[in-house]
């Protein structure tokens, strides 16, 4: 239980600077008590969990109406639910596949447009002079693409910005991230990602397809939208959170094999079969479309949105004398994914501090477009490297100052979509590039990835953090074949795609899922070993520094994140010393009165109540009998399940687990439930609502144990009883969240309403 504290009379005088009101002070309560006034400066420190914060009952509450209708359903009913899962998931995969083929036919026009219009200008100034109109058109072309993409986002539907995956990675963990499974958040990301891109910003559209995959996943399975307000009566039976959040993964799956055409990079631990069936299905939905929309129907070569080409292993095997080369770029991209980090780390806080309003977000992103595209054209103008036109695969070839029949290579990098970026850096033939381009290109890029990632518009930070890692890896093969006289293994593409892998690894941390992208996305195994050693060796070397970047976000929004394992100096403590204090419990049979006042009073934003036997002579502690949810207090208030005091006769009809279903989930909030004053007086049996068993932990149990089983169990509420089975508190998910190993071993965050 989380206890606001009362409000003092000063902080209604200080409501005009609130960067100094107490952070335990409400701020919600103040803002509707006072006009709201907007504070320059938002106090953010991240030793901080948030309150606002729900968790998700994935545990299911086994009473009396559950265990009932699970008894009740044959084995014939138990195969049909199995059938509709298959079907659910057949559906998730097929939607994923169509929406990842709309961004990518949407993002390659219209980008192709932008280039096109940009590149006719830039030939036509570069003959008569004047290329500062050049300059003005594609900054403003960018700025004005982004700031619609960055309008809708920041004042529509926040949670669509960024590439989703925190959010999603905190949803699968058990906390309830508001609105991030609607379907307006789909539409506004699918908008976002488009516009984002096409307006050459550095960010790529895959990450986001995960946020999307899961979007759908969760829209289907419930059989139900919010935003349409509509219900279709099927699927009834997944209202629930245990089961939405299976699919939700069976959606982050579909998505990421449609972003990466990597239906096995989903074999995250507890995948199950729906998942892996998803994302096949997403894979060969996208491939059987994009291959009619490029005219070769029977032929599925495009199995993602992002394909690097194949690295054919005959000219490009590696020797073992390779292996420490490897290593060593592993830890280069370990340091460089840390730098990449903090320096965002430092920039997140300045945005949530200063840049908290919609308006200044969208200026914001605004400027960085418009950065974005000037810095490109003054690296295209400033640069005299230009290659011959024969025989390259040059989609927007800029002539500039080259001589007739050459073209900038420069251009190459920065006058395209950050995808083809990445497969040009990957497979052209040695000798395209100049060390010189590579390494300005990758110093200014890495700047404008790190000051991108973070913004109001939703994008990925996957390929960004590739094309940076590609273009220090081929700069790295160049520099070895001139060092080595140019010898065969030195190819500039191999480094390339290490470099590109080291580099992800040391930004994002994943080692075994980021393996398998790769080796899906480049079609060949021979570099299986290599890149995982690699990844490894960045994951290590970024660890020692600094959090990855999902996770260093997730803490960064407070957000009340479990890892697997407990901290690992936690043994001292005990469940006593973690329990919230003290426990609001309900008798069995209960006056209705009793029971809205306790669900009215702000001050206990309790979710769950232990339900005591209900001795109303003795004065002792009673035991325990069972748990209750306030969700479920709130529907038997709603249906009004009372008994009449004097014979304890039943008045109303039975409740059925339907009508628990269909509340789900936005259960109405107290005060919208009118209980008249004779009400208050009736009584309320819980004994066929409660969960008669729910998780119990004795108090002398260590941290780590009480962890194991909340977090293994998916628990929201976990009861600490004494030796006579009697309630002394409760653990919930803020409790456990709190502690944390920072640089001195194990610290205590505080809790706030922010």
């Amino acid at each position: 239980g989380e206890l606001a504290l009362p409000l003092t009379p000063s902080s209604f005088l200080r409501i005009g600077q609130l960067s100094n009101v107490d952070l335990n002070e409400d701020i919600h309560e103040l803002e509707t008590e006072v006009p709201r006034q907007r504070p320059n400066e938002i106090p953010h420190n991240e030793k901080l969990l948030s309150l606002k914060y729900e968790s998700l009952d994935y545990d299911n509450s086994e009473n009396q109406l559950f265990l009932e209708e699970e008894r009740r359903i044959n084995h014939a009913a138990f195969r049909t639910v199995e059938i509709k899962r298959w079907v659910i998931c057949a559906m998730i995969g097929i939607l994923t596949g169509l929406v990842a083929c709309f961004i990518d036919i949407v993002v390659e026009n219209l980008a192709g447009l932008k280039y096109r219009v940009v590149k006719d200008n830039i030939d036509k100034f570069t003959a008569k002079g004047g290329l500062s109109f050049s300059l003005l058109l594609w900054a403003t072309l960018n700025a004005s693409v982004v700031m619609v993409g960055s309008l809708i986002v920041a004042f529509i539907e926040p949670v669509a910005a960024g590439s989703g995956i925190p959010q999603i990675k905190c949803y699968l963990n058990g906390v309830k991230i508001p609105h991030v499974v609607r379907l307006k958040t789909l539409v506004i990301k699918v908008c976002g990602v488009i516009l984002s891109v096409v307006g050459g910003l550095a960010v790529g559209k895959e990450g986001p397809m995960i946020h999307s995959g899961s979007v759908i996943a969760a829209g289907i399975s419930q059989g139900r939208s919010t935003s349409l307000k509509r219900d279709f009566k099927i699927f009834e039976y997944f209202r629930r959170d245990t089961e939405k959040r299976d699919f939700v993964s069976a959606g982050a799956a579909a998505g990421v094999s449609a972003a990466f055409g990597a239906p096995v990079g989903v074999l995250t631990p507890g995948c199950i079969s729906f998942q892996f069936f998803a994302s096949m299905i997403s894979t060969f939905t996208l491939n059987s479309v994009l291959s009619v929309y490029h005219g070769n129907a029977w032929d599925l070569s495009s199995p993602g949105l992002i394909n690097f080409g194949r690295f054919d292993s005959e000219k490009m095997g590696y020797t073992i004398q390779e292996i420490p080369i490897f290593i060593f770029m592993g830890v280069v991209g370990g340091i460089l994914g840390a730098l990449f980090n903090a320096l965002n780390y430092w920039l997140t806080m300045f945005r949530i501090r200063y840049i908290h309003r919609p308006c200044l977000q969208v200026v914001e992103a605004m400027l960085v477009a418009a950065v974005t595209a000037t810095v490109g054209f003054v690296m295209i103008y400033c640069s005299r490297d230009c290659q011959p036109i024969q025989g390259s695969s040059v989609a927007y070839p800029l002539q500039l100052f080259c001589a007739d029949g050459e073209y900038n290579s420069m251009a190459t990098a920065f006058f395209n979509t950050p995808e083809k970026s990445v497969v040009n850096l990957f497979h052209d033939p040695p000798g395209s590039y100049n060390p010189m381009t590579l390494g300005m290109f990758t110093l200014m890029y890495f700047f404008l990835a790190c000051w991108t990632y973070g913004l109001t518009v939703s994008a990925g930070v996957f390929i960004p953090s590739l094309l940076i890692g590609a273009a220090w890896g081929r700069l790295f093969g160049i520099s070895l074949s001139y060092l080595t006289k140019g010898s065969i293994w030195a190819d500039p593409g191999k480094y390339a795609l290490m470099g590109a892998a080291a580099q992800l690894g040391g930004i994002v941390r994943m080692t075994l899922s980021l393996t398998v992208i790769m080796m899906e996305a480049t079609g060949n195994v021979t570099y299986g070993f290599p890149i995982m050693l690699v990844l490894m060796t960045a994951k290590i070397v970024g660890d020692y520094f600094v959090e990855g970047l999902y996770d260093m976000h997730i803490q960064l929004q407070s957000v009340p994140f479990l890892h697997w394992e407990a901290p690992v100096t936690s043994h001292s403590l005990t469940a006593r010393e973690v329990m919230s204090t003290p426990v609001t419990c309900l008798r069995r049979i209960e006056r209705v009165g009793t029971v809205v006042d306790i669900l009215s009073d702000t001050s206990s934003n309790h979710n769950g109540f232990p339900v005591v036997e209900s001795n109303p002579d003795t004065t002792q502690v009673a035991g325990l009998r069972g748990l209750i949810l306030r969700s479920q207090l709130i529907v038997l208030l709603k249906h009004k399940v009372f008994v009449e005091r004097a014979n304890l006769s039943v008045v109303q009809r039975r409740l059925k687990l339907k009508d628990f279903r269909d509340a789900y989930p936005r259960f109405p909030p107290i005060q919208s439930i009118h209980v008249s004053q004779d009400e208050r007086e009736c009584m309320i049996d819980l004994s066929e609502f409660m969960n008669p068993s729910p998780y119990t932990v004795p108090q002398e149990a260590s941290l780590p144990r009480v962890f194991k089983l909340f977090r293994a169990l998916g628990l929201r509420h976990l009861v600490v009883v004494d030796n006579r089975n009697e309630v002394v508190g409760m653990v919930t998910r803020k409790d456990l969240a709190r502690y944390r190993l920072g640089k001195e071993g194990l610290e205590e965050l505080s809790l706030a309403q922010t």
